[in-house]
């Protein structure tokens, strides 16, 4: 006899399959192509994690994530990161104002672009560590400290920061410590032929689009929840683990190439996400259970920022995309 809750979670895994397509014709409306990057977004959303998106300018990155957020219904907010930025930009300030009953002037707190359930920290590297550091805190506990108060954020609370990869001159690259924060990294690439005439067409010309709210803030938390519940083997947590643990050179059983061209590998969280993504991904496409191909599916976007290459990669022409390549090839589920 199956039990109620279990009849439920069936349920719920039915009603996020029919809401993840919805979301997709949605999305659709406004965004043409860009499949692969939408469902990364979802998954690593309802993983509870953060996306770094790294793509040249004009890819749509910030059109793409304030319709996700229209859709989905959640309070989106865009940070243009500068160098001159400061963290209390972000977190926000204290000001003083004058109470009329008393006479008296008191501190009151403002809460800065932070406070929202999406937020676009667009192009992070161009502000200093100090800056940076300020969304630290919030993507870690999801709360702000700021005059001794600590302030809680609204659930869901999602951070997607972009990268332009070609123009570096006068910017500093996040630290190994805080690009771990993201749960994915995100490669936006140009769209097809056929997608980019279409885009041409609809951008051009006088287009109307009415965008349906999917979901509301209350279901994401559930959805996140529900993911949490999914069942994983044994086999496919060690499949997960052996898979980050190879990326380090210093491990027994990592391989030659991962030895000549790797200075660091992943940690454990690489492989937590790893499993995270799975799950998400598996009750995304209605399965009750993830599989190998979920794991090879999330190991670009989840290791591809968290192997640090040697000299000799770099010599050998050889990028991450090419070690994962190796591993996927070379580690195999038992």
């Amino acid at each position: 006899m199956v039990s109620s809750d279990a009849n439920s979670d069936i349920q719920a895994v039915e009603n996020l399959n029919a809401a993840y397509n919805k979301i997709k014709n949605e999305i659709g409306k406004v965004i043409i192509g860009q499949d692969k990057v939408i469902e990364q977004l979802l998954i690593s959303l309802l993983s509870s994690g953060h996306c770094l998106l790294v793509g040249v300018p004009g890819l749509a990155k910030t059109l793409l994530i304030s319709t996700l957020a229209n859709v989905l219904n959640l309070n989106f907010n865009r940070i243009q990161f500068t160098p001159d930025l400061m963290p209390s930009d972000i977190t926000g300030t204290e000001i003083i104002e004058d109470d009329h009953t008393t006479g008296r002037r008191q501190f009151r707190f403002v809460k800065g672009p932070v406070f929202a359930n999406i937020i676009l920290a667009d192009e992070i590297n161009r502000t200093p560590p100090k800056t940076q550091a300020a969304l630290l805190q919030a993507m870690q506990e999801h709360e702000v400290t700021a005059a001794g108060e600590t302030y809680k954020l609204d659930e869901p609370f999602f951070v997607l920061a972009t990268q332009n990869p070609i123009e570096q001159e006068g910017t500093y690259p996040l630290p190994e410590a805080q690009l771990d924060r993201f749960m994915f990294n995100v490669f936006v690439d140009y769209p097809s032929n056929a997608e980019e005439q279409e885009i041409v067409k609809s951008t051009t010309t006088i287009s109307e689009y009415k965008l349906e709210k999917i979901l509301t803030p209350d279901d994401i938390s559930n959805f996140q929840n529900l993911v949490r519940k999914v069942p994983v083997s044994d086999h496919l947590v060690e499949y997960a683990v052996e898979l980050v643990r190879t990326t380090r050179p210093n491990d027994p059983n990592a391989p030659d190439f991962v030895k000549s061209w790797v200075n660091w590998g992943a940690g454990p969280r690489a492989s937590q996400y790893l499993i995270l993504a799975a799950k998400t991904r598996a009750i995304l496409d209605g399965r009750p259970t993830p599989g190998p191909e979920d794991i090879r599916f999330a190991a670009y976007p989840v290791l591809r920022h968290r192997i640090v290459t040697s000299f000799n990669a770099e010599a050998d022409g050889v990028d991450t995309e090419e070690i994962i390549k190796r591993l996927l090839d070379t580690v195999k589920p038992k």
